[in-house]
């Protein structure tokens, strides 16, 4: 889902917003790669860097599944009742809020000398 809102981010930057460490994002681009969701290219401004994009495939993929995923919120919504869902709303973008402040992941812990 990251893709389809973002466009095309190096692989540090898919990590980041992911919260998971490079080996971990370039084994899961290397799937994504292998199913055809995503093409791979190295960055034109650092050799050293990975650039990934969603294919048309994946595109397809990624909205079937933003869609569901709609649908599945609206019908949870609806069993709340009406007179509560303004403030499940309120809540719910105020953990958004706080997830986005705290790190996904944690720093290192710096080794002492």
């Amino acid at each position: 889902m990251v893709l389809l809102q973002e466009g095309e981010l190096s692989q540090q930057a898919l990590g980041r917003v992911l919260g998971i460490d490079k080996s971990n994002v370039a084994r899961l681009c290397a799937r994504m790669a292998g199913v055809g969701h995503i093409q791979q290219r190295t960055s034109d401004q650092d050799l050293r860097s990975r650039r990934v994009a969603l294919t048309e495939k994946g595109m397809r993929l990624a909205q079937e599944v933003q869609a569901a995923s709609q649908a599945r919120f609206a019908a949870v919504l609806a069993e709340i009742p009406i007179e509560s869902q303004a403030t499940v709303l309120t809540a719910l973008g105020q953990l958004v809020a706080a997830m986005d402040r705290v790190p996904a992941v944690p720093p290192s812990p710096r080794r002492s000398s």
